[in-house]
Order: structure tokens, then sequence, then C-alpha cells
């Protein structure tokens, strides 16, 4: 049973949502500005038993009629349930992107692709503290049948402009990240010996990714997009004692798995 909670304080609070579409130069234009409140439940990780947040999403986008991808931007304030919002929040969390969501009381998710590349960032929904990005939607499981214990697979693929040189090596496929609702608990490095195949494999137009759990084992698959065939390509990594066990990654030749840590 959670400790009883203290009598909250009443608050009110408000905030406008507007649309608006109009001409710069030749081309139309819509600016949309969207706020919205959630009350996250209590046990929260990282945060005491009995707290509640409450968080208000704001997102603004704009999108010019004929063009491809819209500019978005979302911002997450995050208060203690009980404080009035117009105190200064326990934290606040602003990044390109859209459609924030609260997922299982553990994380905050938001969609980060705005143009032709869908990808998210996953981050502490009790601290907003970043934990890993991924190309690929967000895959949950439990590591235990007696209790729900939440763990969580991403997979990121370098783009062309990635910061970390490292992922710029010819050979590099991506980088999965296996976690908690707290902590990266690994990473894995997935590469190829072929850097032409290699290149196609983490190519955005030209191949398609997934993640999966099934038997005690995280699958990644890639597959060629039409029209040439797919010529699928999967590595299973199994989980072990609560840990990507990657001395037992299996996969095709010329695919390898390694240790990875940013």
């Amino acid at each position: 049973m959670l400790p009883a909670q203290q009598p909250q304080k009443p608050f009110d609070a408000q905030s406008s949502s507007s649309i608006r579409y109009h001409q710069e130069g030749d081309a139309p234009v819509i600016d949309i500005d969207n706020v919205s409140y959630e009350v996250v439940d209590p046990e929260i990780p990282g945060r005491p038993r009995d707290e509640r947040l409450l968080l208000r999403k704001r997102i603004r986008t704009r999108e010019v009629v004929g063009d491809i991808g819209i500019e978005a931007t979302t911002t997450v304030d995050a208060w203690l349930f009980g404080v009035d919002p117009k105190e200064k929040p326990t934290y606040t969390l602003t990044v390109s992107g859209t459609d924030p969501k609260a997922v299982n009381n553990d994380l905050l998710v938001i969609s980060r692709g705005l143009e032709e590349v869908d990808w998210w960032s996953v981050y502490r929904l009790g601290t907003g503290e970043h934990l890993f990005d991924t190309y690929t939607p967000l895959v949950q499981f439990s590591i235990s049948r007696d209790t729900e214990t939440l763990r969580y697979v991403g997979l990121e693929v370098p783009p062309d402009d990635t910061p970390d040189k490292r992922l710029s090596a010819p050979n590099v496929v991506g980088v999965l990240t296996y976690a908690s609702s707290q902590r990266v608990i690994r990473e894995a490095l997935i590469t190829c010996d072929d850097s032409k195949l290699a290149a196609l494999l983490r190519s955005f137009a030209d191949a398609t990714r997934t993640v999966s759990f099934s038997d005690g084992a995280i699958r990644v698959s890639v597959s060629q997009n039409y029209p040439s065939p797919p010529k699928t390509m999967t590595i299973s990594i199994p989980v072990v004692r609560d840990d990507l066990d990657i001395t037992r990654a299996k996969g095709p030749v010329g695919l390898h798995v390694t240790a990875w840590k940013r």
C-alpha cells in the first residue's frame, strides 16, 4: 500500500492553444501552438513512491504547405503534483520534435523525426535526463514472469552528420541500447566487414530496420527496400541475467556485435 499523501493545495492553471494560417511570400504557412496537461500517477522511478507529477506539454509546429517535413519544438515542464504551476518546474525539457508521451510511469518519449526519417529520444520521466535515441519504435518487455520488471530497447542508426566520429567509421551499422527506466545497462555496436554492405544496412532510404524480443533474445533485422529483394539479415542477442550476452550473439557471416560505451 502506498503511503498516505499529504493534502494538495488547490490551484488553477490555464494555457491557450492557437492556429494561424497565413502567407509568407508565395508560400502558405500553418503555425500551430498546442498545450496539454497530464498527471502521472505515483511510483515514478527515481522519485518518492507517493509522488505524482504534473506535466505541461507544449508543441509548436510550423508547416510550409507543399514542403517536405515541418519545424517543431516540444517543451515539457514537470512539477510535483500540488505545486502551483506558476512556480518554477522541477525540470523543463525543450527539444525539436512532437508527440511527447509518458510510457509506463517510467519514460518520456518524444518523436524527433520531422522530415523523412522517424526517430525518437527517450528520457527518464522522473528527472528529464536523456537516456538514449532510437530509430526503431521503442521495444519493451519484462525480464521476470513473477513481477513486472520492464526493460527497454532501441536501435540508433548514425546519420551522416553524427557528432560521435567513431560512428562515422565505414563498417558501422548501428548501436543497440538495452536500458531500465533509470539507466542504460548495455550498448552494443553492430558492424559489418563489407563497408559497402554496411552503408546499405544503415541507409535510411534503402533499408528498413526492426527490433523485437522473443524467446529470451533481442533480434535486430534489416531488410532492403523495394524494388530490391528484401534479403533480410537478422542478428540475435540473448538477454541473460539482465544484460546482453554479446558473446553468444548470432548472425550472418561478416556481421559482428561488440561492447560499446559512449
